[in-house]
C-alpha cells in the first residue's frame, strides 16, 4: 500500500511538472503567433501569462515592450525594456529599442552610453546602431554654439 501511494505521488508530480514546463512555453509561443498576426491585445495577454509562469522570461518582456511601442505607451514600453535588460543585459534588440527611445527623448548621453554597450554585444543588428549614431551626429548641438 505504501509503495503504491509513493508511485502514485511520483507519477502525479512528474505529470504536473511536465504540464507546467510545457505550459509556459506554450504561452510564449502562442503570444508570438498572435504578435505576428498583429493581434496585439491577445498577444499581450499571452506574454503576461508566460511571465506569471516564468518571471525571468526576457523574451516575453521584450515582446511586451514591442507591443507597447506599437500602442505608443512609452512608460510601459520602457518598464518592459528595463525588465528585459535586467534579466538579459546583452539583449541587443532591447538595447537598440532603448537607444531609439532615448533618441526620441533627446537624451543624447544615454544614447552614447547604450551604443558603447551595444557595440560590445551586437551580432545581428550592428548596422542599426550606426544609423542611430549618424542621426545623433546630425541633431546633437555643437559644443561651440551658444
Amino acid at each position: 500500500m505504501n509503495k503504491i501511494f509513493k508511485i502514485t505521488i511520483i507519477i502525479y508530480l512528474v505529470i504536473n511538472f511536465s504540464n507546467f514546463s510545457l505550459g509556459k512555453e506554450n504561452f510564449f509561443n502562442k503570444g508570438l503567433e498572435l504578435y505576428k498576426e498583429k493581434k496585439y491585445e491577445d498577444a499581450r495577454f499571452m506574454f503576461e501569462r508566460s511571465i506569471v509562469f516564468n518571471p525571468k522570461d526576457s523574451n516575453s518582456y521584450l515582446y511586451l515592450a514591442k507591443i507597447y511601442n506599437i500602442e505608443e505607451d512609452q512608460k510601459k514600453e520602457e518598464k518592459n525594456l528595463k525588465a528585459t535588460l535586467l534579466i538579459e543585459p546583452n539583449n541587443e534588440e532591447a538595447i537598440l529599442m532603448s537607444m531609439r527611445m532615448a533618441l526620441e527623448r533627446s537624451n543624447y548621453q544615454k544614447v552614447k552610453d547604450l551604443s558603447k554597450t551595444f557595440k560590445k554585444v551586437c551580432k545581428k543588428l550592428c548596422y542599426e546602431s550606426k544609423e542611430i549614431l549618424d542621426s545623433l551626429k546630425n541633431i546633437e548641438p555643437k559644443n561651440n554654439e551658444s
